[in-house]
């Protein structure tokens, strides 16, 4: 853990590696290692460590512990490590300290699980959730965990809370969300979290939210790398580019399948030639026909790369 502020540290590409598993299914921390490693030798500004494309919901107390504590010893205080966490209070709590002592920077709070709760009770929920480490926390809207205005405001005012990342793709209600912190005096930083972030980043950068997730990263870094300096630039050539020949392709082809916002990247990754294992269940493994489909995506990913010169 670094003693930088969080807040100031979360600024370029942010990674989220995938959970390597051997095929006796156990975690494989070596395998974890090397694509952490990867990652942040490739250029990621930040590591995102057990969340959901790691999945978090997947991974015991003391697996979550153990990864968490490789990534942070893998960046070595070059990047931040943020894990996830999630559940019901007591549960997130419990996995935010074993974050806090595996060396983490910060959290991402996944949703509550399973309940629909009242924005009272979100607003607890957080509130604990932060109060209960020293790690900055990152809450994760998205599913049954929906924020009005208002209660982003008062998570604003939250000590600890320093973000928000948008799983849910209402921009109209984001974009209140930001209008009622920024007329409060307040501040948080935004983070379109939606699966395949970079297909609504030129939207989403249009109401002033330019951090995103990459799962991408995982498996084409050239390829995230050169949207994300197109982006970050306003060269929409390259960015539409991009989103027509690839991401708006991966879009469809993950919407064939339960969990493939997972799966498909896990896949991707051992076709890359490091073997991640598969998914655990619940989850699955695509179907064939969309391996197949994905082997010739990244092929033609890796043509745009080339095409652009990066």
């Amino acid at each position: 853990m670094t003693t930088a502020p969080l807040a100031g540290r979360l600024d370029g590409l942010l990674f989220f590696p995938v959970t390597a598993f051997a095929p006796d299914g156990s975690v494989d921390l070596a395998t974890f290692r090397a694509h952490v490693r990867a990652g942040v030798d490739t250029g990621a500004a930040a590591v995102f460590a057990c969340c959901g494309t790691g999945e978090f919901h997947a991974l015991t107390p003391e697996e979550f512990r153990d990864c968490v504590a490789a990534a942070v010893e893998e960046t070595a205080g070059r990047v931040p490590v943020v894990a996830g966490t999630g559940y019901g209070t007591a549960l997130a709590v419990r996995y935010a300290r074993l974050a806090e002592e595996a060396g983490a920077d910060g959290l991402l709070a996944m949703p509550p699980y399973l309940v629909v709760a009242d924005q009272a009770g979100l607003l607890r929920h957080y509130t604990e959730l932060a109060a209960a480490t020293s790690l900055d926390v990152i809450v994760y809207q998205r599913d049954n965990a929906v924020l009005t205005p208002d209660t982003a405001v008062a998570l604003a005012r939250t000590d600890g809370v320093i973000g928000l990342k948008d799983g849910l793709g209402d921009l109209g209600l984001m974009q209140r969300i930001i209008s009622a912190v920024r007329a409060a005096g307040l501040d948080l930083l935004y983070f379109n979290g939606l699966p395949t972030a970079e297909l609504t980043g030129a939207a989403y950068r249009g109401i002033g939210v330019t951090l995103y997730s990459s799962a991408v990263f995982c498996f084409a870094p050239a390829l995230a790398l050169a949207y994300h300096r197109a982006l970050a630039s306003g060269d929409d050539a390259t960015v539409n580019l991009l989103v027509d020949g690839f991401y708006r392709p991966l879009v469809e082809l993950r919407a064939q399948g339960r969990g493939y916002a997972v799966s498909l990247v896990k896949a991707a990754v051992r076709m890359e030639g490091l073997d991640v294992g598969p998914v655990r269940p619940p989850l699955s493994e695509p179907a064939p026909e969309h391996l197949h489909a994905l082997a010739r995506l990244v092929e033609r990913g890796r043509a745009l790369v080339k095409e652009l010169g990066a």
